[in-house]
């Protein structure tokens, strides 16, 4: 079977609240994510899929959702009072997680929303790895 990946990135702040160092702090990171996907068959141009399709319903929800917003737990009422009430009355863009925003609860979110936007192309989305940093990345699969 063959496996093909597309990788596309985005910018975004976090914080975990927890972390014993640095990480505790609002900070921001240059994300890599890698969807990787299989189907039983190729296509009629012997693709899985055509990487743009990738490209504009994943990274299309990614602009819409991640890029340039601030990852928050939905437990972190610190960064939710300071996101919400903003500047001048309009909230800073964010999106909340049920989690701590690390790389492996983001690989985990977006391996659930890849599989949901790509379905409709029959194909199996085997992995998506997030790299927080060139050296550090989560995979879920």
């Amino acid at each position: 079977m063959i496996t093909i990946t597309r990788r596309l990135e985005f910018d975004a702040g976090h914080r975990i609240m927890r972390h014993e160092s640095k990480c505790r702090h609002p900070h921001g990171h240059r994300y890599a994510l890698e969807v990787a996907c299989q189907a039983p068959e190729l296509d009629g141009c012997g693709r899985v899929i055509d990487f743009g399709k990738i490209k504009d319903l994943v990274g299309g929800w990614v602009d819409d959702n991640l890029d340039h917003a601030f990852l928050v737990c939905e437990r972190d009422d610190v960064m939710l009072r300071m996101l919400e009430t903003g500047e001048d009355g309009v909230p800073f863009r964010h999106f909340r997680l049920a989690a701590e925003p690390t790389a492996e609860s983001l690989a985990e979110l977006l391996l659930g929303k890849c599989r949901e936007l790509l379905a409709p192309f029959h194909i199996s989305v085997v992995r998506v790895r997030v790299y927080e940093t060139p050296n550090c990345w989560a995979d879920a699969s």
